[in-house]
């Protein structure tokens, strides 16, 4: 049994990303979820993997559940859920504390960084972003 590798993501609040109502605008979590995944990707693929691949997201499904504030210490959470073919699926929580602002699917598509193309990722890159859990028994 595998499970996925957690990256934590740190997000800096700035007051740019604070909207006329008083908290982050709705907008930000997008470009948040966005380095977050990138990071993710960084921080667990090998190098040569990261120098050939570049990635393009193709969906996002944001579902917001409390506001953001200047000063919050907010931390992302991107887990990979799955891969197929040249896709991957990831799961992002945003939270302050234990308390969840936002909860992000989101579905990318990896390149080829040479032709720009769809390009499927070698199981063995893939392997980087999940544990194998001890035998129960």
């Amino acid at each position: 049994m595998t499970s996925a590798v957690p990256h934590l993501y740190p997000i800096g609040v700035d007051p740019a990303d604070i909207d006329f109502m008083g908290h982050v605008n709705n907008a930000r979590y997008l470009g948040w979820v966005q380095d977050a995944v990138l990071s993710h990707w960084r921080g667990l693929a090998p190098p040569d993997a990261v120098a050939a691949h570049l990635w393009v997201a193709l969906k996002h499904e944001i579902t917001y559940r409390k506001p953001t504030f200047l000063g919050d210490d907010v931390i992302a959470t991107v887990l990979l859920e799955r891969v197929q073919g040249a896709r991957a699926f990831f799961d992002t929580v945003i939270r302050r504390g234990d308390e969840v602002l936002a909860e992000i699917k989101s579905s990318w598509c990896s390149l080829d960084a040479e032709t720009l193309r769809p390009a499927r990722l070698a199981k063995s890159v893939v392997a980087h972003f999940f544990a194998s859990a001890p035998d129960e028994g």
